[in-house]
């Protein structure tokens, strides 16, 4: 595991530690959490705009997939 020195203005971290306290935390744990929910979060933004860069150009066909797909669901 890697340390990390952070400075914060003390307002901040006595917010963080508020937090922290009432979620029952150490501040450590809510910063983990809080760099987690960021990565995952950039992951997710990563994936998705690969996967439009793969659609682009294909709106016609992406609505006539999803027509079918409407159209499919509603003959059920």
């Amino acid at each position: 595991m890697t340390s990390l020195t952070v400075t914060l203005p003390d307002d901040t971290y006595r917010r963080l530690n508020e937090i922290a306290q009432g979620r029952g935390q150490s501040i450590d744990a809510l910063i983990d959490a809080m760099a987690n929910h960021l990565v995952a979060e950039a992951d997710a933004e990563a994936r998705f705009r690969a996967r439009a860069a793969r659609g682009q150009g294909q709106s016609e066909r992406g609505l006539d997939l999803l027509s079918k797909a409407l159209g499919d669901a509603a003959s059920d």
